[in-house]
C-alpha cells in the first residue's frame, strides 16, 4: 500500500527568497557547534556524552542560539526575549532511512507554489522510496532552479504527513540534501525542519506539492513552533 508521496542563519534568509535552510547551512550546523550558550540564556539541561556527541542534537542547539541572537533571525523581535528553543521530537533512528535516489531519465519542469502566491521554477528530479508505519512511501525530490543553489547539487525534499497541522507545521517541512555520485542517501527525518514562514514573519516559502503528502505520520524532526 502506497502513501501518495507526489520539503544559522543568513543563508536561510537568502535561499529561496529567505525561506529555506540551504544544504550549505545544514552542513555548517553539523560541524560548527563550538559554543554552547550565550549571555542571558538559561543553563541547558545536563546531557549525556552521547547526546553532546550527536551532530543532530548539536545542530539543534546551535540553531536555537542563532534564532535567539542573530539579527537576521526569522523570529519577530518581540518573540526573541521569550524564545526558549524550537520544539522537536526525540531522536528516533527508525526514521532515518538509507535510500536510493531513483533519478528520472528526463526530469520534468514544474513550478512550486508558495504561501505568498509566487511560484518557483523547479525540476522534478527523482524520488525516494522507503517504508514507514508498515507502508511503502514515496517522496519526490526536486531541484529549485531560481534558488542560490540553482541547478547545482542541492536536492530539496518538501513534504507533509499525517502530523501536519497537528503536532507539526501545517505548511509542511523540508529536508535538504547534497547530491552525490553514489545515488545513496541518508533520508533522515530527524533533521526535518520548518520553513521560515512558520515563525510568524512574511517570508515566501515553497509549499510541498500534493504528490509529497504522506498518509502516515512522521514523528521525527521539528514540531510546530510556539512561544512558551
Amino acid at each position: 500500500m502506497k502513501c501518495s508521496g507526489v520539503q544559522v542563519l543568513r543563508c536561510q534568509l537568502t535561499l529561496y527568497n529567505s525561506s529555506m535552510v540551504s544544504a550549505r547551512v545544514l552542513s555548517l550546523l553539523t560541524v560548527l557547534w563550538g559554543f554552547a550558550g550565550s549571555a542571558g540564556c538559561n543553563r541547558p539541561p545536563t546531557q549525556s556524552p552521547s547526546q553532546h556527541a550527536d551532530p543532530v542534537l548539536r545542530a539543534r542547539k546551535e540553531k536555537d542560539l542563532t534564532y535567539r541572537n542573530d539579527r537576521n533571525s526569522p523570529l519577530r523581535d518581540e518573540d526573541k526575549a521569550r524564545f526558549g528553543g524550537l520544539d522537536y521530537y526525540p531522536l528516533n533512528p527508525q526514521y532515518r532511512f538509507r535510500v536510493t535516489l531513483h533519478r528520472y531519465p528526463a526530469p520534468t519542469n514544474l513550478r512550486l507554489a508558495t504561501n505568498t502566491g509566487e511560484q518557483r521554477d523547479s525540476l522534478r528530479y527523482g524520488y525516494f522510496e522507503f517504508s514507514a508505519s508498515g507502508q511503502t512511501c514515496q517522496l519526490q525530490v526536486y531541484k529549485v532552479m531560481d534558488s542560490l543553489e540553482g541547478s547545482g547539487t542541492h536536492l530539496f525534499v518538501p513534504f507533509r504527513d499525517a502530523s501536519s497541522g497537528k503536532e507539526t507545521y501545517g505548511g509542511g517541512r523540508y529536508i535538504d540534501l547534497q547530491e552525490n555520485t553514489t545515488g545513496i542517501y541518508d533520508l533522515d527525518f530527524n533533521i526535518a525542519y520548518n520553513p521560515t514562514c512558520a515563525y510568524g514573519q512574511n517570508f515566501s516559502c515553497p509549499l510541498p506539492p500534493r504528490e509529497n503528502t504522506l498518509s502516515v505520520p512522521i514523528p521525527a524532526g521539528e514540531k510546530k513552533f510556539s512561544i512558551k
